[in-house]
């Protein structure tokens, strides 16, 4: 049997190795941080501009798997199209168009096409009605999700989405100005940020893709169709916004 003075000896001889070796790594917060000969590891980088991929399936994509929507998706010369099952004017926006909208964080085929032709066809059909007034509040945190992946194509997508929302009724872009501190954080983030390519063309540009130029239109139509109180606020977020309309 080892005796204890062995016993102590062996340790004091770890210890011994352990110094020569240098200073362990170890993670921060911890009871190791404060043990000796130890150094607490860096902090993991983080940029604001990194992609934010949702880390599950939306709820539209769920309920559509399930045959919630009375929708079918057709196919005619290679062009998508939605066939709705039943009238517009009877479907139930408080229900439907949240979930529409919560589609927008979708990054897959054909979920993208079914979420946003399902927004256009539903604002359209809503024009000169005050359904899509009544469920607005709904649809802000949708919005603030889809924007907060800053993902290219469904940033994209929801600036699409939001002019033509801003479009489809008098009051709803008044009504949209108390929550521009949810929505408009990211666009001051990335408003400015244009890929500098010299001499080469941006075809995401000629496609109408460019996130900058889309936040840019999104801006100004916001400020047009929210009244007096439009640009105070989006000034108080995105600071390098000019008004559209002062001349």
């Amino acid at each position: 049997m080892v005796n204890q003075e062995e016993f102590w000896r062996e340790i004091k001889r770890k210890q011994q190795r352990e110094k020569c070796r240098g200073p362990r790594v170890v993670p921060a917060f911890t009871i190791q941080a404060l043990q000796e000969n130890t150094v607490v590891e860096k902090p993991p980088r983080c940029s604001p501009y990194d992609e934010r991929p949702p880390k599950a399936p939306s709820t539209f994509r769920r309920y559509y798997e399930r045959g919630v929507f009375p929708l079918n998706l057709e196919i005619a010369s290679s062009v998508l199209r939605l066939n709705w099952k039943c009238k517009m004017e009877e479907l139930d926006y408080n229900f439907y168009l949240p979930l529409f909208f919560d589609g927008l964080i979708e990054t897959k085929s054909p979920y993208t096409f079914l979420a946003e032709q399902g927004i256009y066809d539903m604002l359209e059909a809503a024009t000169g009605t005050d359904k899509v007034l009544k469920v607005l509040p709904q649809l802000i945190l949708p919005i603030k999700r889809a924007v907060d992946t800053r993902i290219p194509d469904v940033l994209c997508r929801s600036l699409r989405v939001l002019q033509q929302l801003v479009r489809s009724g008098n009051c709803i872009g008044e009504a949209l100005v108390p929550y521009y501190r949810q929505i408009l954080p990211v666009f001051n983030l990335l408003k400015d940020r244009n890929v500098n390519l010299g001499e080469d063309i941006d075809y995401a540009q000629q496609r109408g893709e460019n996130v900058s130029d889309l936040i840019q239109e999104t801006l100004e139509i916001l400020e047009h169709c929210g009244g007096e109180d439009a640009f105070p606020n989006i000034k108080y977020i995105v600071a390098t916004y000019e008004s559209c309309m002062k001349n």
